[in-house]
């Protein structure tokens, strides 16, 4: 069981190298079979939480293969993870984990880069075996308007 915060930090970071490199495959190999993925943000206007995406494991792999039939903006997509804390409980083999997101596009035409969104990713960690792997992610963005959206999860 690796219970050490240096593996769980680095499967945060992994995560988001794997999706800046559009490598799927990489990426749900981090992940459990009980992987869960969910996108939101609040609402002050409607005070309350809006979910944008809500996905098992199996959901996420399928918006993964169908990418390239979806019309979305070519613009790569910079993570950049700051974990602030883990939590782990030795009984549950689990840790659960708080990191600061902030997600930066480059424009392909013209090669500008801006800050896309900012947020925190709420992980839940599964410290059985020999590397952690992800069980859930939550991204609660505080960024609400994305403008033409990306379809690959953050």
């Amino acid at each position: 069981m690796s219970n050490n915060r240096s593996d769980v930090e680095e499967l945060v970071y992994d995560t988001c190298m794997l999706l800046d490199a559009k490598d799927f495959k990489g990426f749900l190999e981090r992940c459990d079979e009980r992987f869960e993925y969910k996108l939101s943000a609040y609402s002050p206007e409607i005070k309350r939480e809006m979910t944008w995406l809500d996905h098992g494991r199996a959901e996420i792999s399928e918006l993964f293969n169908t990418l390239p039939r979806h019309n979305t903006d070519p613009s790569p997509l910079t993570r950049n993870a700051v974990v602030y804390k883990v939590k782990v409980d030795d009984d549950a083999k689990r840790a659960s984990v708080v990191s600061a997101l902030q997600v930066f596009r480059t424009a392909i035409n013209g090669g500008v880069t801006e800050l896309f969104a900012i947020g925190k990713y709420y992980d839940t960690v599964d410290l059985n075996g020999d590397t952690p792997r992800l069980l859930a992610r939550h991204v609660k963005l505080d960024t609400r308007d994305l403008g033409w959206v990306h379809h690959v999860p953050f």
